[in-house]
């Protein structure tokens, strides 16, 4: 005896154009670029920041984009946004970490330029990526709900102050 499972439902659309896993979400792509090239920074720190600053960086790094990972496998709403909120906080942390090289004279002024110019962009696409679970939750009528309308309030709220956008 076995379950029944329809093969069609794997794809999210029937012709396979939609997108099916994190990897396909434009906001993870640009993240995932961001994480890579703030590895390349934490590589080139002096080496008495290799367990301090270097190690953050990394740590906020890989947590960007596996939060948003972990976020995309969820079923359930609030743990998509929550998970997608993480990467937000992750992505903040790194704004941190670039205005520490700053700072320190670590890196030259085009190049903080250029990463924090990343970093909001990354920011932007999270943000975009959590109005757009909010509308799907707002328009979903199914009759069984998870969760309440507190939810769409508390990341409205999120969004309102989730940066320059």
């Amino acid at each position: 005896m076995g379950y029944n499972v329809k093969k069609g439902k794997e794809q999210a659309t029937p012709d396979g154009s939609g997108f099916r896993t994190f990897e396909d979400l434009e906001v993870y792509k640009a993240a995932r670029e961001f994480r890579k090239k703030m590895y390349g920074v934490a590589r080139r720190l002096p080496d008495f920041e290799k367990f301090g600053l270097a190690s953050q960086i990394r740590r906020a790094a890989v947590s960007l984009t596996n939060n948003m990972a972990e976020g995309h496998g969820r079923y359930h709403f609030a743990d998509q946004v929550r998970f997608f909120l993480g990467s937000r906080g992750s992505l903040q942390e790194l704004v941190d970490d670039i205005n520490v090289c700053n700072d320190e004279k670590y890196l030259e002024g085009d190049e903080i330029t250029e990463l924090k110019g990343e970093a909001w962009r990354v920011l932007g696409l999270i943000n975009g990526y959590l109005r757009y679970l909010r509308d799907r939750k707002a328009n979903d009528r199914s009759a069984v709900r998870e969760g309440s309308d507190d939810e769409l309030a508390l990341l409205d709220e999120a969004l309102r102050s989730g940066g320059p956008f």
